[in-house]
């Protein structure tokens, strides 16, 4: 279900109703985007707007199940192993030009971050359950002392 960033704010209890209402009167005038109006006019942290954005984002991605995939030696080495199971991020393909990477909802928001910082190419996200991302990144990144069920975990420690 398809939920607009004013309300999952307002709903998370960042912005009131009243404030949300505003920004989308500010929006109509200046046609900028809701989250940098939020941060303006009410001090939201950028930070808050991205998880919020992440969640919106999360309710339009198709779920797949990346086990079966088979993904290209140029797609993989555009990603660390650390990287992937630290940020949640599996690079699966190019569709309409796009970078196409799998992610779980709960590593989405990092994982925006991260594709846009590190790979720097157009990407489209789908998310998959954190297990079976966990065993596709243990067959095509495989480190060892982790396992599948260890991408659950927001963040992964890693000495070094």
């Amino acid at each position: 279900m398809y939920m607009r960033l004013g309300d999952i704010l307002v709903e998370r209890g960042v912005l009131t109703a009243e404030q949300s209402e505003l920004i989308l009167e500010e929006q109509r005038r200046c046609n900028r985007p809701f989250g940098v109006l939020a941060e303006r006019l009410f001090g939201v942290r950028e930070s808050v707007v991205e998880e919020a954005w992440a969640e919106q984002y999360a309710t339009l991605a198709d779920m797949v199940d990346p086990s079966p995939a088979t993904v290209a030696n140029e797609l993989l080495s555009l990603v660390e192993r650390r990287q992937a199971w630290q940020f949640g991020v599996l690079p699966l393909s190019w569709a309409r030009g796009e970078l196409v990477v799998c992610s779980t909802k709960v590593h989405l928001a990092r994982a925006m971050r991260f594709v846009g910082w590190r790979v720097g190419v157009p990407s489209s996200f789908v998310l998959a359950h954190p297990v079976t991302l966990g065993q596709a990144l243990n067959r095509f990144y495989p480190i060892d002392g982790l396992d599948p069920t260890m991408i659950g975990e927001r963040r992964l420690a890693f000495a070094g």
